[in-house]
Protein backbone atom coordinates (compact mmCIF):
# COMPACT_ATOMS: atom_id res chain seq x y z
CA UNK A 1 0.00 0.00 0.00
CA UNK A 2 1.19 3.50 -0.81
CA UNK A 3 3.29 5.56 2.59
CA UNK A 4 1.52 8.93 3.21
CA UNK A 5 5.25 10.35 3.99
CA UNK A 6 6.12 12.80 6.82
CA UNK A 7 5.80 16.56 5.44
CA UNK A 8 8.85 16.98 7.56
CA UNK A 9 11.04 13.86 6.11
CA UNK A 10 13.75 14.54 3.30
CA UNK A 11 13.54 12.31 0.82
CA UNK A 12 17.23 10.98 -0.54
CA UNK A 13 16.17 10.88 -4.62
CA UNK A 14 13.63 10.66 -7.08
CA UNK A 15 11.23 12.92 -8.60
CA UNK A 16 7.63 14.82 -7.33
CA UNK A 17 4.64 15.24 -8.88
CA UNK A 18 0.80 16.42 -8.21
CA UNK A 19 -2.67 14.90 -9.02
CA UNK A 20 -5.41 17.30 -9.55
CA UNK A 21 -8.47 15.21 -8.61
CA UNK A 22 -12.08 16.04 -10.13
CA UNK A 23 -14.99 14.95 -10.24
CA UNK A 24 -15.26 14.12 -14.02
CA UNK A 25 -16.92 15.04 -16.91
CA UNK A 26 -18.76 13.11 -20.28
CA UNK A 27 -16.05 13.26 -22.66
CA UNK A 28 -18.65 15.24 -25.35
CA UNK A 29 -22.24 16.23 -25.12
CA UNK A 30 -23.77 13.54 -26.32
CA UNK A 31 -26.23 10.91 -25.33
CA UNK A 32 -24.11 8.45 -25.73
CA UNK A 33 -20.74 9.76 -24.04
CA UNK A 34 -23.15 10.97 -20.97
CA UNK A 35 -24.55 7.88 -20.86
CA UNK A 36 -20.94 5.68 -20.69
CA UNK A 37 -20.17 9.13 -17.79
CA UNK A 38 -23.26 8.51 -15.48
CA UNK A 39 -23.01 4.28 -15.99
CA UNK A 40 -19.57 4.68 -13.94
CA UNK A 41 -20.44 7.76 -11.91
CA UNK A 42 -23.94 5.98 -10.45
CA UNK A 43 -22.27 2.77 -10.15
CA UNK A 44 -19.73 4.17 -7.25
CA UNK A 45 -21.00 2.83 -3.68
CA UNK A 46 -19.47 5.73 -2.42
CA UNK A 47 -22.00 7.77 -4.42
CA UNK A 48 -24.89 6.04 -4.11
CA UNK A 49 -24.71 3.32 -1.18
CA UNK A 50 -27.95 1.70 -1.87
CA UNK A 51 -27.91 -2.79 -1.88
CA UNK A 52 -27.10 -3.99 -5.74
CA UNK A 53 -29.91 -5.70 -5.91
CA UNK A 54 -32.15 -2.59 -5.23
CA UNK A 55 -29.89 0.23 -7.36
CA UNK A 56 -28.95 -1.42 -10.37
CA UNK A 57 -32.15 -2.60 -12.07
CA UNK A 58 -33.41 1.48 -10.81
CA UNK A 59 -29.98 2.34 -12.33
CA UNK A 60 -30.32 0.39 -15.89
CA UNK A 61 -33.98 0.14 -16.09
CA UNK A 62 -35.06 3.85 -15.46
CA UNK A 63 -32.01 5.95 -15.27
CA UNK A 64 -30.04 5.38 -18.09
CA UNK A 65 -32.91 5.10 -20.11
CA UNK A 66 -33.78 8.12 -19.90
CA UNK A 67 -31.35 10.54 -17.97
CA UNK A 68 -28.41 10.89 -20.48
CA UNK A 69 -30.55 12.81 -23.33
CA UNK A 70 -31.93 15.47 -20.72
CA UNK A 71 -28.05 15.78 -19.25
CA UNK A 72 -26.77 15.87 -22.77
CA UNK A 73 -29.05 18.70 -23.60
CA UNK A 74 -28.08 20.43 -20.94
CA UNK A 75 -24.25 19.95 -21.60
CA UNK A 76 -24.30 21.34 -25.30
CA UNK A 77 -25.42 24.81 -23.63
CA UNK A 78 -22.35 25.23 -21.80
CA UNK A 79 -19.81 23.65 -23.55
CA UNK A 80 -16.99 25.20 -24.53
CA UNK A 81 -14.49 25.39 -27.66
CA UNK A 82 -12.23 23.37 -26.52
CA UNK A 83 -14.59 20.88 -24.49
CA UNK A 84 -15.60 20.35 -21.55
CA UNK A 85 -15.59 23.71 -19.19
CA UNK A 86 -14.51 21.52 -15.90
CA UNK A 87 -11.52 20.15 -18.07
CA UNK A 88 -10.46 23.14 -20.16
CA UNK A 89 -10.30 24.62 -16.66
CA UNK A 90 -8.84 22.41 -14.89
CA UNK A 91 -6.20 21.56 -17.20
CA UNK A 92 -5.20 25.33 -17.11
CA UNK A 93 -5.05 24.90 -13.51
CA UNK A 94 -2.22 22.07 -13.85
CA UNK A 95 -0.35 23.60 -16.23
CA UNK A 96 -0.15 26.97 -14.01
CA UNK A 97 0.69 25.25 -10.79
CA UNK A 98 3.50 23.01 -12.43
CA UNK A 99 5.31 25.82 -13.73
CA UNK A 100 4.89 27.72 -10.50
CA UNK A 101 5.85 24.36 -8.49
CA UNK A 102 8.72 24.21 -10.99
CA UNK A 103 10.49 27.16 -10.27
CA UNK A 104 9.79 27.10 -6.74
CA UNK A 105 11.79 23.27 -6.92
CA UNK A 106 14.54 24.57 -9.28
CA UNK A 107 13.69 21.06 -11.32
CA UNK A 108 10.59 19.89 -12.92
CA UNK A 109 7.11 19.28 -11.05
CA UNK A 110 4.57 17.40 -13.35
CA UNK A 111 1.28 18.31 -12.64
CA UNK A 112 -1.72 16.37 -14.15
CA UNK A 113 -5.75 15.68 -14.24
CA UNK A 114 -7.01 12.80 -12.32
CA UNK A 115 -10.84 12.70 -13.44
CA UNK A 116 -12.68 10.07 -10.70
CA UNK A 117 -15.29 9.68 -13.67
CA UNK A 118 -14.15 9.70 -17.39
CA UNK A 119 -11.25 11.21 -18.66
CA UNK A 120 -8.24 11.73 -18.24
CA UNK A 121 -9.10 9.09 -15.55
CA UNK A 122 -7.11 8.52 -12.18
CA UNK A 123 -5.28 5.67 -14.11
CA UNK A 124 -4.24 7.90 -16.98
CA UNK A 125 -2.78 10.34 -14.46
CA UNK A 126 -0.81 8.05 -12.31
CA UNK A 127 0.57 6.50 -16.13
CA UNK A 128 1.35 10.13 -16.89
CA UNK A 129 3.54 10.78 -14.08
CA UNK A 130 5.56 7.41 -13.61
CA UNK A 131 6.21 8.06 -17.54
CA UNK A 132 7.86 11.20 -16.26
CA UNK A 133 10.30 9.26 -13.37
CA UNK A 134 7.63 10.70 -10.67
CA UNK A 135 7.55 7.97 -7.34
CA UNK A 136 6.73 10.65 -5.10
CA UNK A 137 2.96 11.62 -5.53
CA UNK A 138 1.11 14.66 -3.92
CA UNK A 139 -2.66 13.76 -4.63
CA UNK A 140 -4.46 17.38 -4.33
CA UNK A 141 -8.44 17.13 -4.40
CA UNK A 142 -9.85 19.94 -6.48
CA UNK A 143 -12.63 19.68 -3.17
CA UNK A 144 -12.78 22.47 -0.34
CA UNK A 145 -14.45 20.50 1.76
CA UNK A 146 -14.56 16.93 2.28
CA UNK A 147 -17.33 14.52 1.45
CA UNK A 148 -17.00 10.53 0.85
CA UNK A 149 -18.80 10.94 -2.16
CA UNK A 150 -15.77 12.97 -3.88
CA UNK A 151 -12.73 13.75 -1.75
CA UNK A 152 -13.31 9.91 -0.33
CA UNK A 153 -13.77 8.31 -3.71
CA UNK A 154 -11.12 9.90 -5.55
CA UNK A 155 -8.63 8.91 -3.15
CA UNK A 156 -10.04 5.33 -2.76
CA UNK A 157 -9.55 4.74 -6.67
CA UNK A 158 -5.87 6.76 -6.44
CA UNK A 159 -5.00 4.30 -3.70
CA UNK A 160 -6.36 1.21 -5.71
CA UNK A 161 -4.47 2.28 -9.02
CA UNK A 162 -1.00 2.84 -7.27
CA UNK A 163 -1.06 -0.01 -5.22
CA UNK A 164 -1.33 -2.15 -8.88
CA UNK A 165 2.15 -0.60 -9.96
CA UNK A 166 5.47 -2.51 -9.55
CA UNK A 167 7.08 0.46 -7.93
CA UNK A 168 4.58 1.84 -5.10
CA UNK A 169 5.18 5.38 -4.97
CA UNK A 170 4.75 7.42 -2.26
CA UNK A 171 1.43 9.55 -1.41
CA UNK A 172 0.70 12.53 0.26
CA UNK A 173 -2.78 14.01 0.21
CA UNK A 174 -3.56 18.08 0.68
CA UNK A 175 -6.13 17.46 3.31
CA UNK A 176 -10.02 19.39 3.04
CA UNK A 177 -8.53 23.22 2.81
CA UNK A 178 -12.45 24.45 3.78
CA UNK A 179 -11.19 27.12 5.95
CA UNK A 180 -7.61 27.57 4.91
CA UNK A 181 -7.18 31.63 4.52
CA UNK A 182 -5.59 31.32 0.93
CA UNK A 183 -8.72 30.23 -0.67
CA UNK A 184 -11.25 31.58 1.60
CA UNK A 185 -9.34 35.17 0.43
CA UNK A 186 -9.82 33.99 -2.89
CA UNK A 187 -13.55 33.29 -3.05
CA UNK A 188 -13.66 36.34 -1.33
CA UNK A 189 -11.47 37.94 -4.52
CA UNK A 190 -13.66 37.04 -7.05
CA UNK A 191 -16.98 37.75 -5.30
CA UNK A 192 -15.74 41.54 -5.00
CA UNK A 193 -14.98 41.87 -8.63
CA UNK A 194 -18.33 40.30 -9.89
CA UNK A 195 -20.63 42.74 -7.39
CA UNK A 196 -18.03 45.53 -8.53
CA UNK A 197 -18.76 44.45 -12.56
CA UNK A 198 -22.38 43.99 -11.68
CA UNK A 199 -22.73 47.92 -9.98
CA UNK A 200 -25.71 46.59 -8.67
CA UNK A 201 -27.05 46.32 -4.57
CA UNK A 202 -28.29 42.93 -3.31
CA UNK A 203 -30.54 41.96 -0.47
CA UNK A 204 -28.80 38.62 -0.24
CA UNK A 205 -25.82 36.33 -1.54
CA UNK A 206 -26.51 32.42 -1.66
CA UNK A 207 -23.64 30.60 -0.62
CA UNK A 208 -25.16 26.77 -3.17
CA UNK A 209 -22.94 23.93 -2.13
CA UNK A 210 -23.60 20.96 -3.80
CA UNK A 211 -26.10 18.57 -1.92
CA UNK A 212 -25.15 15.63 -0.61
CA UNK A 213 -28.22 12.99 1.14
CA UNK A 214 -28.97 13.59 4.62
CA UNK A 215 -28.21 10.37 5.53
CA UNK A 216 -25.06 10.48 4.63
CA UNK A 217 -24.23 13.17 7.58
CA UNK A 218 -26.13 11.67 9.92
CA UNK A 219 -23.86 8.87 9.43
CA UNK A 220 -21.03 10.69 9.88
CA UNK A 221 -19.92 12.48 6.86
CA UNK A 222 -18.82 16.03 7.73
CA UNK A 223 -19.44 17.68 4.62
CA UNK A 224 -22.29 19.93 6.02
CA UNK A 225 -19.97 21.15 9.40
CA UNK A 226 -17.05 22.09 6.34
CA UNK A 227 -19.83 23.70 4.01
CA UNK A 228 -20.54 25.58 7.24
CA UNK A 229 -17.00 26.18 8.33
CA UNK A 230 -16.28 27.74 4.78
CA UNK A 231 -19.48 30.11 5.20
CA UNK A 232 -18.19 31.13 8.71
CA UNK A 233 -15.20 31.82 7.28
CA UNK A 234 -16.59 33.98 4.29
CA UNK A 235 -19.41 36.15 6.18
CA UNK A 236 -16.73 38.90 7.74
CA UNK A 237 -15.23 38.57 4.12
CA UNK A 238 -18.48 39.21 2.48
CA UNK A 239 -20.28 41.29 4.90
CA UNK A 240 -20.48 44.51 3.00
CA UNK A 241 -21.79 43.17 -0.15
CA UNK A 242 -24.90 42.14 1.16
CA UNK A 243 -26.93 42.04 4.50
CA UNK A 244 -28.19 38.28 4.48
CA UNK A 245 -25.04 35.84 3.34
CA UNK A 246 -27.16 31.91 3.43
CA UNK A 247 -25.83 28.46 3.06
CA UNK A 248 -28.13 25.84 0.46
CA UNK A 249 -27.76 22.96 -1.19
CA UNK A 250 -28.11 22.13 -4.77
CA UNK A 251 -28.01 19.06 -7.14
CA UNK A 252 -29.93 16.63 -5.38
CA UNK A 253 -31.03 13.38 -6.89
CA UNK A 254 -33.65 10.79 -6.55
CA UNK A 255 -36.25 10.80 -3.73
CA UNK A 256 -34.12 10.51 -0.35
CA UNK A 257 -34.31 14.02 1.49
CA UNK A 258 -30.82 15.31 0.91
CA UNK A 259 -29.18 18.63 2.69
CA UNK A 260 -31.50 21.71 3.55
CA UNK A 261 -32.19 23.91 2.51
CA UNK A 262 -32.58 23.69 -1.30
CA UNK A 263 -31.29 25.84 -3.61
CA UNK A 264 -33.99 25.94 -6.15
CA UNK A 265 -36.54 26.35 -3.05
CA UNK A 266 -35.16 29.33 -1.49
CA UNK A 267 -34.52 30.37 -4.81
CA UNK A 268 -38.32 30.04 -5.80
CA UNK A 269 -39.07 32.11 -2.54
CA UNK A 270 -36.60 34.47 -2.78
CA UNK A 271 -37.88 35.52 -6.53
CA UNK A 272 -41.60 36.10 -5.20
CA UNK A 273 -40.53 38.40 -2.17
CA UNK A 274 -38.81 40.33 -5.03
CA UNK A 275 -35.56 40.12 -3.67
CA UNK A 276 -31.76 40.60 -5.47
CA UNK A 277 -30.01 37.84 -5.22
CA UNK A 278 -26.87 36.64 -5.61
CA UNK A 279 -25.45 33.35 -5.82
CA UNK A 280 -21.72 31.95 -5.19
CA UNK A 281 -20.66 28.55 -5.96
CA UNK A 282 -17.70 27.89 -2.72
CA UNK A 283 -17.90 24.23 -2.98
CA UNK A 284 -16.59 24.11 -6.91
CA UNK A 285 -12.92 25.27 -7.69
CA UNK A 286 -14.03 25.36 -11.58
CA UNK A 287 -17.30 25.99 -13.45
CA UNK A 288 -19.08 23.14 -14.52
CA UNK A 289 -22.20 22.47 -15.35
CA UNK A 290 -23.82 22.46 -11.65
CA UNK A 291 -22.56 26.24 -11.58
CA UNK A 292 -23.18 27.14 -15.29
CA UNK A 293 -26.34 25.70 -16.12
CA UNK A 294 -28.08 24.55 -12.88
CA UNK A 295 -27.57 27.82 -11.12
CA UNK A 296 -26.79 30.18 -14.24
CA UNK A 297 -29.28 29.24 -16.72
CA UNK A 298 -31.73 27.40 -14.68
CA UNK A 299 -31.15 29.32 -11.44
CA UNK A 300 -31.49 32.70 -13.14
CA UNK A 301 -34.99 31.45 -14.90
CA UNK A 302 -36.57 30.34 -11.75
CA UNK A 303 -35.68 33.22 -9.96
CA UNK A 304 -36.94 35.78 -12.62
CA UNK A 305 -39.85 33.59 -13.39
CA UNK A 306 -41.16 33.82 -9.41
CA UNK A 307 -40.86 37.49 -9.61
CA UNK A 308 -37.05 38.15 -8.43
CA UNK A 309 -35.48 40.97 -9.79
CA UNK A 310 -31.88 41.06 -9.74
CA UNK A 311 -29.63 37.94 -10.25
CA UNK A 312 -26.18 37.61 -10.32
CA UNK A 313 -24.01 34.02 -11.03
CA UNK A 314 -20.65 34.67 -9.34
CA UNK A 315 -18.01 32.93 -11.18
CA UNK A 316 -15.94 29.90 -9.60
CA UNK A 317 -12.31 30.91 -8.28
CA UNK A 318 -11.22 28.79 -12.28
CA UNK A 319 -7.93 30.38 -12.97
CA UNK A 320 -7.85 33.62 -11.63
CA UNK A 321 -4.61 35.09 -9.72
CA UNK A 322 -5.90 34.54 -6.39
CA UNK A 323 -6.67 30.74 -6.45
CA UNK A 324 -3.71 30.10 -8.61
CA UNK A 325 -1.66 31.74 -6.34
CA UNK A 326 -3.51 29.80 -3.10
CA UNK A 327 -3.03 26.60 -5.14
CA UNK A 328 0.65 26.77 -5.19
CA UNK A 329 0.66 27.44 -1.52
CA UNK A 330 -1.56 24.70 -0.52
CA UNK A 331 0.77 22.67 -2.53
CA UNK A 332 3.94 23.88 -0.80
CA UNK A 333 2.87 23.43 2.30
CA UNK A 334 1.97 19.77 1.94
CA UNK A 335 5.02 18.84 -0.31
CA UNK A 336 7.66 20.03 2.37
CA UNK A 337 10.75 18.52 1.96
CA UNK A 338 9.61 16.86 -1.53
CA UNK A 339 10.97 20.08 -3.08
Amino acid sequence: MPVQSSPSGRPSGGATGVILLQLGTPDAPTTAAVRRYLREFLSDRRVIDLPRALWLPILYLLVLPRRPAQSAALYRKVWAPGGSPLLVTSEAQAAVLEQSLSGTAGRPVPVVVGMRYGQPSIQTAVERLAARGVDRILAFPMYPQYAGATTGSSLERLLDVVRGQRVVPSVRVVPPYFEAPSYIEAVATVAREAFAASAETFDRVLLSFHGLPKRYATEGDPYPQQCEATAAALRPALADLAPHIDVVYQSRFGREEWLQPYTDVTLGELGRRGERVAVMCPGFTADCLETLEEIGIRGAEQFHETGGRTYLRVPCINEHPSWLAAMHAIAVENLGGWL
